[in-house]
This record gives C-alpha cells, sequence and structure tokens, in this order.
C-alpha cells in the first residue's frame, strides 16, 4: 500500500524573491536556493523541514482569492507559544487574518496574511495533560 507525506509547498508570486525575504523575516524561513527551471526562477525556503518553492507568476496570471474559498485555502504552522509567535510576528510587521483564539479547548489558531494573499494558519495544540 503507497505511503503520502507533504514533500512541499508551491507558491507563485510576482516578486519571488521579496516573498522568500518575508518568509525569512516572519517565519526564520532559510532560503536555501535559487535556481533556473524550466526557463524560470525558483526560490527554495525551508521552514523547520518544509520545502517551499517560490516561482514568478507571470504578469497575465490572476492574483488569488483574499478570502476563504473553495480548493486550497491555507497552509498550517504548528507553534508552541501562539501569544510569543503572534506578538513576534507583529514586531516584525506581519498583518493578521484573524487574531488568536481559542478554537476548542487546549487549541488555538490565528491567521497571518502573507505576500500574494497567501493565507498563513498558525496553530497551537496544548497538552491534554496541561489543562
Amino acid at each position: 500500500m503507497p505511503s503520502y507525506r507533504v514533500d512541499h509547498i508551491h507558491l507563485r508570486s510576482r516578486d519571488p524573491m521579496g516573498t522568500a525575504r518575508y518568509y525569512n523575516k516572519m517565519f526564520d524561513a532559510k532560503i536555501v536556493d535559487s535556481v533556473e527551471y524550466d526557463g524560470r526562477s525558483w526560490i527554495h525556503l525551508d521552514i523547520d523541514g518544509v520545502t517551499i518553492y517560490i516561482a514568478r507568476a507571470e504578469e497575465d496570471q490572476p492574483s488569488g482569492p483574499a478570502d476563504p474559498h473553495a480548493g486550497l485555502d491555507h497552509f498550517g504552522l504548528n507553534v508552541d507559544n501562539l501569544d510569543e509567535a503572534v506578538a513576534q510576528l507583529k514586531e516584525r510587521g506581519a498583518e493578521f487574518y484573524m487574531e488568536p483564539r481559542e478554537i476548542q479547548p487546549g487549541a488555538s489558531i490565528a491567521f497571518v496574511r502573507a505576500p500574494d494573499d497567501v493565507r498563513i494558519e498558525l496553530l497551537e495544540r496544548k497538552n491534554q495533560s496541561e489543562n
């Protein structure tokens, strides 16, 4: 039986290096390399083992929807302490779609607006033994 693992997240941006710098500044993403592939520049980021590729969006490609919609809505990053993460991100200039809130006992979320209207969920799950 096949097994499946997340290999990467692929973003398109009108300013790939600017977007890569945003992820570096906000989430301490490592800019691993920038390569030419298939006639395009691609930037490879690493956020704690998660690979994110950023390719240049063509000028005639439409921007993604800013609000929740059918299809891929967002990606999530787990954090140990949501309040600390939100404070740090605000200090770094992040804009939030949603301020932190508890969605169920022991689980809290917030949403960041990244370049190109990418939505990033921050999720803190507390151990049940801590409650």
